[in-house]
C-alpha cells in the first residue's frame, strides 16, 4: 500500500464555499450552517433527504473552525480495497466519517487544529490488507485535533472517542461508535439498517426521524433501543448495521442537527404544541412529532381531517398588500431599516421603487404615517425569573402607557407552555387588571411561545402591521420546537419582532466556552444558553425587521420601550398608479434607492388581510 502525505495550508471553507455558493453565519450554538452541495443524481434515491445538508453542514462547521484559529491542516490518502474496514481513534477531538461512491479504493483525512499546527506524527493511520487504522494523538484541549475521513461506500467503520462529537454520513455498511458523552450523529439510507443504541451511564437522550422501538432498561443501569428498518430481506451487502454505545451522549438518526430542541425527552403536549399541531403547519408539526411520536400521533388522531372544501375567508398572500384608494391608484404601508434593524425616517417618493406583478410603477406620493399596530407583549414568567414577577408586571403596565392608545394589544406570557392572559384589545385598564393572572414558575418554552403566537395569534392578521414585544432571558430550556425552525415562519408572518433580554444571571456569560474550542457543540448547547440566547434575540430581530435590546438596567427598559415605540410609528404609506384591473391578486414589492436600506410591506390602515365572500 502506498502511503500519500500532503501538509496544506488550505481551508475546507474554500471548497465549500465553491461548491454551495453560500454558507450562513450563526450563532456558536448555531452548529450547522444550511447550504446545497451538488451531488452525484445516481445516488440520490439512496441516501436520506437530509444527508447533504448534513454533509455540507459539518464540512463548513470544521471549515470555520479552521478559518477562525488559522489553523495548519494535515491531509494524507491511502490506498484501500474496494470494501474496507476503518478503525479511528481521536479521546479528545471531533470525527467526521463520510462515505460516498465518488471515493472508490482509497480513504483519505484531513486533521485540523485550532491551536498547535498538526505534525506527522500527531496522526498516525497505517493501511494494511483490507484495513486502515487511524490514531491521533490527544493534545491539550486548546491544541486537540479535529477529524474528517472520507471512506468508500460501503466500508465497515468503527470510531471511538471521548467528548467529541462524531458524524458518519453516507452508505456505510456498518459503523461501531464508541464515545463518552460525545453526540453520535448519524445520517444514513433507512432502506435495511439494525441498529442498537446502548446508554451506560444516563437515561437516552436522542432524536429520530424514524419511529424507534421504547427503550428497554438492562441490568446494571444500562438502557437500549435496538431494532430494524426497512427490508429485513435485502441482500446482506444492502443492509446497514448501526452500533451506538455512549455513556451518557447524546443519538441524532436521520436528524438535521440544526432542529434539534432544547428538551430531547418525550413529554405530552402542551397548549402551545397542540395549537401548532392544529395549524397544520407541517415545518413547525415535524418538530414535535420528533420529540413525542406516539403522543403527537394519539391527539392528531383525534383532530377532524382536514378540509376540502374552500374556506368561506379568502386570505391574501404576504405580498398582496395593496388596496385601491382611487380609480388607477393603489396604496401599501412600508417599513424601512437600516442594517442595524433601526427605523428610517424621512424618505420621500423619489426614494421608493414600487413592483407591482413583475412592472415598475410610478410612486405618487409618500406620507408618513401613524397607522396603529396590532402588538403582542410576550411575556417570560419561567422559574428563571420568577421572584421579579412583580417587576414583570410593572414593566408590562409601563408599555401598555407607552404605546399608542390606537394599537390593538395582547398579551400572552410562558413558562413551560403558554397563557392567553388577553387578546387584541384598546382597553388599557382591561390589559392592566389582567397582568394580575399571571401564573409564574417552571421551565422556559421560548420557541413555543413564539410559534404559538405566529400560526394563532397572528396568522388571521397576515399582511396587517403585527409585532411582537418579547420581554425574556431568552434561555430556552423545554420547547418542542427549535430556533432554526421558526426562522422561515417569522420571515413568512411579516411580523416586526422586538425581544428585550433581561439576563437570568443563572449562567454567567464568562463560563460559555467559545466557539473555537467547541469540541462538541450540540452539547455544549446544554451548557451555555445565556450567551446563547443574545445571539439569538439578535437574530431575531435582524430577519424580522426590529431591534434587540439588551436590558442590563432597570432604566434600559423604559428607553427600550420608548425606542420601540417610535421604531414602530415610523413608517410610511406610498401611493403609485396601477393600470391593472380593479380585481385580482397583485403582487406588490419595493425597493429603497439608497444603500444598505431594507423595506417591508404591510396593508395601509383600516384594512384587513381577509375578506368575508358573499
Amino acid at each position: 500500500m502506498q502511503l500519500a502525505l500532503n501538509v496544506s495550508r488550505t481551508t475546507l471553507l474554500d471548497a465549500s464555499l465553491t461548491a454551495s455558493g453560500r454558507h450562513r453565519q450563526d450563532s456558536e450554538d448555531m452548529i450547522y450552517p444550511c447550504c446545497c452541495v451538488a451531488q452525484s443524481p445516481a445516488r440520490v434515491p439512496l441516501l436520506h433527504p437530509n444527508f447533504f445538508r448534513a454533509l455540507c453542514a459539518v464540512l463548513l462547521l470544521l471549515a470555520a473552525c479552521a478559518v477562525t484559529a488559522r489553523a495548519q491542516n494535515l491531509e494524507r490518502e491511502l490506498n484501500a480495497p474496494e470494501k474496507v474496514s476503518v478503525h479511528i481513534k481521536n479521546r479528545n477531538g471531533r470525527v467526521v466519517v463520510i462515505a460516498s461512491e465518488e471515493q472508490q479504493k482509497k480513504v483519505s483525512l484531513k486533521a485540523v487544529s485550532q491551536g498547535a499546527p498538526v505534525a506527522e506524527t500527531d496522526v498516525v493511520s497505517v493501511a494494511s490488507g483490507g484495513e486502515v487504522k487511524i490514531d491521533v494523538r490527544a493534545r491539550r484541549e486548546q491544541d486537540r485535533i479535529d477529524i474528517t475521513v472520507r471512506v468508500p461506500a460501503r466500508a465497515k467503520v468503527k470510531v471511538t472517542t471521548g467528548a467529541g462529537a462524531v458524524d458518519v454520513i453516507g452508505n456505510v455498511a456498518s459503523a461501531e461508535i464508541e464515545t463518552d458523552t460525545g453526540t453520535i450523529h448519524a445520517d444514513v439510507p433507512l432502506d435495511a439498517v439494525r441498529f442498537n443504541f446502548v446508554w451506560q451511564a444516563s437515561r437516552p437522550r436522542y432524536l429520530s426521524d424514524p419511529e424507534l422501538p421504547q427503550v428497554k432498561e438492562k441490568a446494571g443501569g444500562w438502557y437500549v433501543i435496538k431494532g430494524k428498518l426497512g427490508d429485513q430481506k435485502a441482500k446482506k451487502d444492502a443492509r446497514i448495521q448501526l452500533e451506538f454505545t455512549t455513556q451518557r451522549g447524546v443519538v441524532l438518526f436521520n436528524v438535521d442537527p440544526n432542529m434539534v430542541p432544547p428538551d430531547l425527552r418525550e413529554r405530552p403536549l402542551t397548549e402551545a404544541a397542540r395549537a401548532i399541531v392544529r395549524s397544520g403547519n407541517s415545518n413547525l408539526i415535524d418538530s414535535i412529532r420528533l420529540v413525542s411520536p406516539k403522543l403527537f400521533g394519539d391527539y392528531a388522531k383525534t383532530l377532524p381531517p382536514p378540509r376540502e372544501a374552500p374556506s368561506l375567508t379568502e386570505r391574501r398572500a404576504p405580498e398582496n398588500v395593496a388596496v385601491q384608494v382611487a380609480p388607477g391608484l393603489m396604496s401599501v404601508n412600508a417599513h424601512v431599516t437600516d442594517r442595524n434593524g433601526r427605523a428610517i425616517s424621512g424618505l420621500k417618493a423619489s426614494d421608493f421603487r414600487i413592483i407591482e406583478n413583475g412592472t415598475e410603477r410610478e410612486v405618487t406620493e409618500v406620507t408618513p404615517t401613524s397607522a396603529p399596530f396590532n402588538l403582542v407583549l410576550l411575556l417570560d414568567v419561567s422559574g428563571s425569573v420568577v421572584e421579579r414577577i412583580d417587576f414583570i408586571r410593572k414593566a408590562a403596565r409601563n408599555f401598555l402607557s407607552t404605546a399608542s392608545a390606537q394599537d390593538r394589544i395582547a398579551i400572552i406570557s410562558f413558562r413551560d407552555d403558554i397563557q392567553v392572559i388577553s387578546n387584541f384589545t384598546t382597553d388599557r385598564r382591561l390589559l392592566s387588571e389582567r397582568l394580575d393572572l399571571i401564573d409564574a414558575g417552571g421551565s422556559t418554552a421560548v420557541y413555543d411561545a413564539l410559534a404559538y403566537v405566529l400560526v394563532e395569534t397572528l396568522k388571521p392578521l397576515r399582511g396587517e402591521r403585527t409585532a411582537i414585544v418579547m420581554m425574556s432571558d431568552g434561555d430556552d430550556n423545554r420547547s418542542f420546537v427549535p430556533f432554526d425552525a421558526l426562522v422561515d415562519e417569522i420571515l413568512e408572518s411579516g411580523a416586526l419582532v422586538y425581544p428585550l433580554y433581561i439576563p437570568s444571571g443563572l449562567i454567567p456569560e464568562a463560563s460559555a466556552p467559545k466557539p473555537s474550542v467547541t469540541r462538541d457543540p450540540l452539547r455544549t448547547r446544554y451548557l451555555t444558553l445565556t450567551s446563547r440566547a443574545e445571539a439569538e434575540g439578535q437574530r431575531l430581530a435582524t430577519i424580522s425587521g426590529g431591534v434587540y435590546y439588551p436590558i442590563k438596567y432597570l432604566e434600559d427598559l423604559q428607553r427600550a420601550y420608548d425606542d420601540v415605540v417610535a421604531q414602530l410609528r415610523m413608517s410610511y404609506t406610498i401611493t403609485y398608479a396601477s393600470s391593472l384591473a380593479d380585481t385580482g391578486e397583485r403582487r406588490v414589492r419595493a425597493r429603497v434607492k439608497r444603500e444598505g436600506l431594507a423595506v417591508r410591506l404591510s396593508l395601509p390602515t383600516g384594512t384587513t388581510s381577509s375578506r368575508e365572500k358573499p
